[in-house]
C-alpha cells in the first residue's frame, strides 16, 4: 500500500466512527425564506480556532458537505449583495476578526475552495460565547421586520453578521 493509499484509509477509517450532525436552519422575511444546511461537528475536547480550525486559512464551515445558503429573495450583508440563489459559505478566521464569504460554487465542487467564485466578504462582528458551544451551531434572529442576524458559535466564539432583504430588488413587498 503506498503511503498515500494508507492516509487515505486511516481517515476513512476515522470519519466512518465519527457520524457528524446535519443541520438546517431557516428565516422567513416577508413571505422569503432563507436557509441553511450544514454539518455540525463537535468540539469532543479538542481546541477548535487556531488548532483543527487554523487561523488565516479559509474555513469551509462545518465538515463534510460545508454549509450551503439557499436564498428565496436577493439580499444585502453589510452592503454585499447577494442576488436570490444558492451558495456555499466559507469563513476566513483570524484570532481577532472573521469574514464571511459568500461563494457561488455548490456541491461537490465547493469541497476546493475557489476565491475566483466570490461573491463576496463581510466582516463579522465576533463575541465571545458565555459558555463553551461544544457544536457547531447557526442561528438565524430576526431584528426587524425585513431583517435579521446571522449567527456562527463553536467552542468559546460567536460571530454574526446582519442581513435583509435587498429592498431595491424585491419588488414583491
Amino acid at each position: 500500500m503506498t503511503k498515500c493509499g494508507f492516509l487515505y484509509a486511516v481517515l476513512i477509517a476515522g470519519l466512518a466512527g465519527s457520524a457528524i450532525a446535519q443541520e438546517q436552519v431557516s428565516t422567513t422575511i416577508q413571505g422569503k425564506t432563507i436557509s441553511i444546511q450544514y454539518s455540525a461537528p463537535s468540539a469532543k475536547g479538542r481546541k477548535i480556532f487556531g488548532g483543527v480550525v487554523p487561523y488565516n486559512q479559509v474555513w469551509r464551515i462545518g465538515e463534510g458537505s460545508g454549509a450551503t445558503l439557499h436564498t428565496d429573495s436577493d439580499l444585502v450583508f453589510y452592503g454585499l449583495s447577494v442576488p436570490k440563489g444558492e451558495y456555499s459559505l466559507y469563513v476566513l478566521v483570524n484570532p481577532d476578526k472573521w469574514q464571511l464569504i459568500i461563494n457561488q460554487q455548490t456541491g461537490a465542487k465547493a469541497a476546493a475552495y475557489n476565491a475566483k467564485m466570490d461573491v463576496g466578504r463581510v466582516l463579522m462582528t465576533m463575541g465571545k460565547a458565555p459558555t463553551p458551544v461544544e457544536t457547531c451551531k447557526m442561528t438565524f434572529t430576526k431584528t426587524a421586520a425585513l431583517s435579521a442576524k446571522l449567527e456562527l458559535s463553536w467552542e468559546n466564539t460567536i460571530a454574526s453578521v446582519p442581513f435583509h432583504i435587498d429592498y431595491a430588488s424585491d419588488r414583491e413587498w
